[in-house]
């Protein structure tokens, strides 16, 4: 095997455009495992299922009156939920197409929802300040826990095994540790979009619209590392790991996809790297096993897939 030579290089090659979609996607997640399709959620009210390798929209999910703001895949695939507009989270059986439930309680829309690791449970955060854990076992209507604490919207969810983590628009990132029944906050000073811990669960990402993502130990809420270059001012982004977490990578809201070195924080080349969407990147996602691919979502309506 050859040496390494630094961190894996950034999927840039256009691999496909995915454009079913009518207006601004907000939303492009993987599917599990081996992660072979890719779902996408948007301004026009649907969710679609994509081959991200042959480019085709496989099936258009239709329930929704108002716009998708969050996908979460269940641990085997056989479910996803859906959030947005409708303040109230959309449960889906994947192969009919079907909502098996619709979980309301909320009082604004939901910017999140995320499952936890064998889809029992899923968390929703709300314009309305609220984090809601859900019982997918029960059919009690009600949460079985209401997180009350954000002063104000609720813009990312990550639900790890024993902790929840919550970002918000009152700038601060708030863990629940679920064991202890602690609460740490990180005050970060600016309006939190994306919260994405690493895999040892030991730091997160922050993205902020300030034009800084930051890397944060988890535990002590120390800052680690501070990215920046891109820009960010009034869109909900969101900044991911590469591969084998050695890297950092954003989209901006000049429709230019950023990454940086996980350690020094230095602008990996092209620096500054093009537009590749026409309009601001609002989700990036890296695959969860190959090195070679990342989608990117933009409200430019498209999806893409791109690979090294």
């Amino acid at each position: 095997m050859a040496p390494s030579r630094g961190p894996t290089p950034t999927p840039r090659k256009l691999h496909k455009t995915l454009a079913n979609h009518k207006g601004l996607v907000h939303v492009a997640r993987y599917a599990k495992g081996t992660a072979k399709y890719v779902l996408s959620g948007g301004q026009d009210r649907t969710v679609r299922l994509w081959n991200p390798e042959l480019g085709t929209e496989i099936k258009a999910y239709a329930a929704h009156g108002y716009e998708v703001l969050s996908i979460t895949v269940a641990h085997d695939n056989s479910r996803f939920a859906s959030s947005g507009g409708d303040r109230q989270v959309f449960l889906w059986d994947v192969m009919t197409g079907q909502t098996i439930r619709r979980i309301p309680g909320h009082m604004g829309k939901i910017f999140a929802v995320e499952f936890n690791e064998d889809a029992t449970v899923l968390a929703s955060g709300s314009y309305d300040s609220t984090v809601r854990l859900w019982d997918l076992r029960s059919q009690n209507r009600q949460p079985i826990q209401t997180l009350e604490e954000a002063r104000d919207a609720v813009q990312t969810i990550h639900v790890g095994r024993t902790y929840i983590s919550t970002g918000s628009v009152d700038g601060h990132v708030r863990t629940y540790d679920l064991r202890m029944g602690e609460l740490r906050t990180d005050f970060l000073g600016h309006p939190v979009t994306a919260v994405v811990p690493s895999q040892d669960n030991q730091t997160y990402l922050a993205t902020t619209i300030d034009a800084h993502v930051r890397l944060m130990d988890m535990s002590t809420g120390k800052m680690l590392n501070d990215f920046q270059g891109h820009t960010s001012a009034s869109y909900r982004i969101r900044a991911c790991f590469g591969h084998g977490e050695a890297t950092v990578i954003c989209g901006d809201e000049e429709g230019k996809v950023w990454a940086w070195d996980l350690v020094d924080a230095a602008p990996l080349q092209p620096n500054p790297p093009p537009k590749v969407h026409e309009k601001v990147v609002t989700w990036i996602e890296h695959h969860p096993i190959e090195a070679g691919e990342l989608i990117t979502a933009s409200a430019d309506g498209t999806v893409k897939v791109w690979r090294t």
